[in-house]
């Protein structure tokens, strides 16, 4: 049975990241498997209808810190301008990369070409073991070791699990760690458009009263769009035509990138608020969405959970420095101390958000609308949401 210092169940961005950070701050010092049960399709990429993701400034600059941005930023789409408006209303608000002095307030990266890139790091590190396609089905625990059984029939132990395994956790099931749920009563519409008038690197978010319309910056002149509507809607909108797809779309969102004249495959998923009931256990940290998964407005889910295994990577680092061994009382208790106020914050900043915007009541909209426009007058109103969007936190 071979043995790990960590095992990550989860190879996507989040637990590959985690591994990548792990022996960049170990200097190597660590052993860590990676356990996944999908291998990328190298040779088949999707084209026209890749799936994107929103990655922010303090994002970027995490993978930055690990080695890994370089390759990443070749076929990333930087973000200069972010326009916020209320559908119907005169609120809007303008967030500029020059006017707060940076070069890009994110990027947005294809799934396809990150997860491509990623694998073929994690396959050039020594003390890394990518696991892949494999998937873990039984767990257990002992005072001093996790012992992993995979689908194939062998085993493997370490001193950490991590599960980064995504939003329906397998192995948080198999843990007995729960979640809980929140229906946003939302449903997500994806589909990559294509519009008349170039991009210019601008990204938009547009409220409407059934939830927001975003469209971010994609290469080829593409935009990635999410366009939450009402679950009743969903078979109606997911059978509508692509021309009557991009004129119903066109009164939601508006004119501001000229004609939308081109849509790729539509997919669509609810809404949910998932939440683990802990991140961490014996011997278990959890991250991203397997520690929490988030309403798409504001873009925060991905980044939220990045901020997860960086702090992971930190502390397991500094306690092993220290003598502890990695899936020590010491190192969990200190990662869940550092995530609580983030994680609380980041969570309550999004539900708020789509409390506040996909409501039509009088009150509440005048109230937005008012608060929109002061904050477009206002840089110091408009500067905590605008950090915390560009991943600007305490970590």
């Amino acid at each position: 049975m071979k043995q790990y210092d960590v095992v990550i169940a989860g190879g996507a961005m989040a637990g590959a990241t985690l591994a990548i950070a792990l022996n960049k701050l170990g200097n190597g010092q660590l052993k860590i498997a990676v356990v996944e049960a999908v291998a990328p399709q190298l040779d088949l990429h999707p084209g026209y209808d890749a799936r994107s993701i929103a990655l922010s400034l303090g994002s970027a600059n995490i993978l930055r810190d690990i080695g890994i941005w370089t390759p990443l930023a070749e076929v990333a789409t930087p973000i200069s301008h972010i326009h916020v408006s209320d559908q119907g209303h005169a609120g809007i608000v303008h967030v500029d990369a020059d006017e707060q002095a940076v070069d890009a307030l994110g990027y947005v990266i294809e799934l396809a070409d990150a997860g491509t890139l990623f694998h073929q790091q994690l396959r050039e590190i020594e003390q890394v073991d990518l696991l892949c396609p494999a998937a873990i089905t039984e767990i257990s625990r002992s005072q001093e070791t996790v012992t992993l059984t995979l689908d194939q029939g062998s085993t493997i132990s370490g001193k950490l699990l991590v599960t980064a395994d995504g939003a329906l956790s397998g192995c948080c099931d198999m843990l007995g760690i729960g979640r809980s749920e929140y229906d946003f009563e939302q449903v997500a519409v994806i589909a990559n458009i294509t519009t008349a008038e170039p991009h210019q690197g601008r990204a938009f978010e547009r409220f409407t009263p059934y939830g927001p319309v975003a469209l971010l910056p994609m290469s080829e002149g593409r935009s990635s769009l999410v366009w939450c509507i009402r679950p009743e809607d969903q078979h109606k909108v997911m059978d509508w035509s692509d021309k009557q797809f991009l004129a119903e779309l066109q009164k939601a969102f508006g004119w501001r990138l000229g004609q939308l004249i081109k849509t790729g495959a539509r997919c669509a998923y609810p809404l949910l608020l998932r939440q683990a009931q802990r991140i961490t256990s014996h011997r278990v940290a959890v991250v991203g969405n397997a520690a929490q998964t988030l309403h798409p407005i504001a873009g925060q889910g991905f980044n939220l959970g990045l901020r997860d295994v960086m702090t992971l990577a930190e502390e397991v680092v500094r306690g092993v420095a220290k003598g502890e061994d990695p899936g020590s009382i010491t190192i969990l208790s200190h990662y869940r101390q550092r995530r609580t106020p983030d994680r609380e914050a980041t969570i309550g900043m999004t539900a708020g958000l789509v409390g506040l915007f996909a409501n039509s009541s009088f009150p509440l909209v005048v109230g937005r609308n008012c608060g929109l426009m002061t904050m477009s007058l206002f840089d110091t109103l408009k500067a905590p949401l605008v950090r915390r969007a560009m991943g600007q936190v305490e970590r």
